[in-house]
C-alpha cells in the first residue's frame, strides 16, 4: 500500500509538471511562433531558448506518467497499458522534434544579425509551420488516443472516482476531432472552437493529477493491487 500511494503521487506531480511546462513554454516561444520578422529582429532569444527547455522537460515527464502508471494499470488490461505506453512515448518524441526548428529559427536570426532578407524570412516561417504541425499531431491526434485508454482503464478498475476517466473518456475523442477540423482548415490551431474542444482533456488530467497528490488510489480498489490470490486448499477434505 505504501508502495501504491508513492506511485500515486510520482504520477499526480509528473502531470502537473506537463500542465505547467506545456502553458509556460507557449507563452515563452510566443514570439517565434507569432511574429514572422522575428529573425530580422532583435528576438528574444533566451525567452525563446527557456520555452524550448520547457518543452523538453514536458516530453520526459509525458514518458515518466506512462511509466510511473504502468505496473499499477497493466493488471486491469496489459495490452491495452503497452499501448497508453508506447503511445505516450510516441507523444513525447514528436513534441522532442518539434522544439527543434525552433531552435533552428533562434541560430537563423542569430546568425543573420538583422540582415537577413526575405528568403530567410519565408524560412524562418516555414520552420515555424513545421513546428505547427507537430503540434497538431502530437498534443491533438495522439494525446487524444492515448487519454482515451488511460481513462479506459481507470474507468474500468474504479482506483479513481468515475467522474474523472469520464472526462478522459469525453475529451480524448473531442480533441482528435478538433486536430481533425484543423489540419482540413475547418478553423484555426489558435482559435475560440480549438480552446473549448482542450477543455475536458485539460480538466481530465488535471482532476487525476490533483486525486492522485490528495487521495492516491481509491481503496478498496487500491488494496486489491498488492493482495495475493486465494489458493484453493488442494487436499481433498477426509470423509
Amino acid at each position: 500500500m505504501p508502495s501504491n500511494r508513492r506511485t500515486a503521487t510520482v504520477a499526480g506531480v509528473l502531470f502537473l509538471v506537463t500542465h505547467v511546462t506545456s502553458i509556460a513554454a507557449v507563452a515563452l516561444y510566443g514570439p517565434v511562433l507569432h511574429h514572422a520578422d522575428y529573425v530580422v529582429g532583435p528576438g528574444p532569444d533566451t525567452q525563446a531558448l527557456l520555452g524550448v527547455f520547457l518543452e523538453v522537460v514536458l516530453a520526459l515527464a509525458i514518458v515518466g506518467t506512462a511509466v510511473t502508471l504502468f505496473p499499477i494499470v497493466k493488471r486491469q488490461n496489459e495490452g491495452v497499458a503497452l499501448g497508453y505506453v508506447g503511445l505516450r512515448t510516441l507523444e513525447a518524441g514528436v513534441i522532442a522534434v518539434g522544439v527543434v526548428p525552433l531552435l533552428a529559427v533562434v541560430t537563423l536570426r542569430q546568425d543573420s544579425a538583422g540582415t537577413a532578407g526575405a528568403d530567410a524570412t519565408a524560412l524562418g516561417s516555414a520552420l515555424v509551420a513545421f513546428h505547427n504541425w507537430t503540434f497538431l499531431v502530437g498534443p491533438s491526434f495522439i494525446c487524444g488516443t492515448n487519454t482515451v485508454l488511460l481513462a479506459y482503464l481507470l474507468y474500468r478498475s474504479g482506483l479513481v472516482p468515475r467522474f474523472i476517466p469520464v472526462l478522459g473518456l469525453v475529451g480524448g475523442p473531442l480533441v482528435f476531432a478538433s486536430g481533425t477540423a484543423q489540419m482540413f482548415g475547418i478553423y484555426q490551431q489558435i482559435s475560440v472552437w480549438a480552446a473549448i474542444a482542450a477543455i475536458p482533456v485539460f480538466a481530465w488530467e488535471l482532476c487525476l493529477a490533483l486525486y492522485l497528490i490528495l487521495k492516491g488510489f481509491r481503496s478498496p480498489a487500491s488494496a486489491g493491487l498488492t493482495t495475493a490470490p486465494v489458493v484453493a486448499d488442494a487436499h481433498p477434505v477426509a470423509g
